[in-house]
Order: C-alpha cells, then sequence, then structure tokens
C-alpha cells in the first residue's frame, strides 16, 4: 500500500507532506513485533528509538522531520499524526485485503454451549470438550482451545475501549479489528470482558491453563503467558504482557504497555505503572517491590505515634 493512494480514496482533507514514500502492508504502533513492513505514527522524540526495523512508513509532524535525516523510512508530515493514522486504520478495516479473512464458524467435538450464549456466525474457532455458559457473548476473530470454559455472563472478543479526540468536542473510535487466541484448559468466570487486539495482524492471548476470575477486564493485545492466574475485579490496559506462572491479585490495576515478567506477582489492589522483572513481587499505589512496600508503611505507622 501507498500512503498517498490511500488518502486520495479517502478523499482526506487535511493538509499533509510526502517525503520518500515506500509501501507498507499494515499499520502498527512504533513497538510493535510485527513480520511484514508497516506504517507507524510518531509524536515525540521520545519514541524513536522504539522504530522498529521492519517500519517502512511513519506518520509525524513537520518539528520532528530532522531526526529522519539520513534515516531509510518515508514519511507523510501532518498536524495531527495519531488522527490520521487511525483514520487511516478505521478506512482500512472496511477493505477485504486488510482485513483477516471471513470463514465459517467452526464447533468441535463433545462441547457444551448453552443455547442462551451468542456465537458470531463467522470467523470464531472453539475446540473439542468446550463449555460455553448461558448468556456468554463471542464476537468473531475468536480461538477458544479445547477443554476450556467461559463462565456465564462473558463477553470475549468485543470492541475495546481506544478512542481519539477530533477539533469541535468530537471523540472518535477506533475500530478493533484483531482477535483473540484463548488457549487449551483455560477457565474464564462470570462477567468478565476480553477486547479483541486492534490490529488485524494482532490477537489478544490467554495462554494455555490461565484462570481469569470474575469481573475482570483484560484490554486489547494483553498477552499472558503459560498459567497466569487473574483474580475478581482485576484490570489489564491494552498491548500489556505477563509472563508465564504469574499472579494479578485481586483489583489489581496494570496500566496499558507494561511488562510483566514470569512467575511475578501482583498483589490486591496494586496499581502497577512500570515493568515488574521476572520474580517481581510488587504491592501498593504506585506499586513498588513488596518488601518496600511493607517497610514504608510500617514507617507510616510508627511516625503516627
Amino acid at each position: 500500500m501507498l500512503i498517498s493512494e490511500l488518502l486520495k480514496e479517502m478523499a482526506y482533507p487535511g493538509r499533509y507532506r510526502i517525503v520518500r514514500e515506500r509501501p507498507f502492508k499494515y499499520l502498527a504502533l512504533t513497538d510493535s513485533e510485527v513480520n511484514q513492513s508497516n506504517c507507524i505514527y510518531l509524536e515525540g522524540e521520545k519514541y524513536l528509538e522504539r522504530i522498529k526495523d521492519r517500519v517502512t512508513m511513519v506518520i509525524t509532524g513537520e518539528e520532528l522531520l530532522p531526526l529522519f535525516e539520513g534515516k531509510p523510512v518515508g514519511l507523510c508530515l501532518v498536524e495531527r499524526p495519531a488522527l490520521l493514522f487511525f483514520k487511516l486504520h478505521n478506512y482500512l478495516t472496511g477493505k477485504a485485503s486488510y482485513a483477516r479473512p471471513r470463514f465459517k464458524t467452526t464447533i468441535g467435538d463433545n462441547c457444551k454451549i448453552s443455547p442462551q450464549s451468542s456465537l458470531a456466525g463467522e470467523n470464531v474457532r472453539i475446540g473439542d470438550n468446550v463449555t460455553i455458559e448461558e448468556f456468554v457473548v463471542i464476537r468473531g476473530n475468536t480461538e477458544i482451545g479445547d477443554h476450556s470454559i467461559i463462565r456465564a455472563g462473558s463477553v470475549i472478543g468485543g470492541q475495546g475501549y481506544q478512542f481519539r479526540r477530533k477539533k469541535g468536542g468530537e471523540i472518535a473510535r477506533v475500530v478493533h479489528a484483531g482477535g483473540v487466541k484463548i488457549g487449551e484448559q483455560v477457565e474464564i468466570q462470570y462477567n468478565s470482558c476480553l477486547d479483541r487486539a486492534v490490529f488485524p495482524w494482532d490477537n489478544t492471548v490467554i495462554g494455555d491453563y490461565c484462570k481469569i476470575g470474575n469481573l475482570v477486564q483484560i484490554a486489547h493485545g494483553v498477552k499472558l503467558g503459560k498459567g497466569v492466574m487473574v483474580v475478581a475485579n482485576a484490570t489489564i490496559g491494552g498491548r500489556t504482557v505477563i509472563g508465564g506462572e504469574s499472579w494479578v491479585g485481586l483489583a489489581a490495576t496494570i496500566t496499558n504497555g507494561i511488562t510483566v515478567g514470569r512467575g511475578a506477582r501482583v498483589n490486591m489492589g496494586a496499581v502497577v505503572t512500570k515493568p515488574v522483572p521476572d520474580g517481581g513481587n510488587v504491592s501498593g499505589n504506585f506499586a513498588i517491590d513488596h518488601k518496600q512496600f511493607l517497610r514504608n508503611l510500617k514507617q507510616s505507622l510508627s511516625d503516627d505515634f
């Protein structure tokens, strides 16, 4: 694809300037791992070092043009790069050449699916011995592995929460065109929501043997490794990656784009805003190492008396 051709197709009314135009296959974010050529947007110098080798086009502002001198990427220079990027994304999701291929929903052997559940007629694959209880909603672009259980009231593969502000106060919705991939022997308990990924090449991934509690929110593009346990009322922000055999406690919150290492523990009520290393154990708001949290708490209590 060429961005100049797409902007003409869209009849884009804004001003833009193309420098060293190069084709791309997908849209992606700065730090996305994509094995095809892709176009990103950049609104600040601090993200420049995150640009991957597969990036061929960057939507950015005129003020950042000097930073790309001598770099082998094409540029589209506009006033509001993120807004144009997501306009392109929303436009492309309506094109068969960009969206995921369509297929008829398939259901494996020995499944127990409540007649009171709702399964999309297209782009759902359900493995063998899967249980789907009443009032579960399964949207398109969802895959559920063998022996998994989805408890009543959960919504899998829905449109996530991502919006962009436009001039005049209008707020535009960002289409979620990716999928959800749930592994084998996963259990998702009552009234939890797993949003699909934003981009068609991406999935929200729940690894084998994961256990998700009641009323858990897992946002777009989250990746849970094998055997992660997430307790009730936890919230995991978009594009967060959690290593295998980790624990996310009751009502914990992990902000978007965070990496939580393998075998880590995010304790009850923790608000995680920074990466957690392998085997890390964090508590508090904002979350810090659990032992340090206890020392701070002990000191605070002693200061009060």
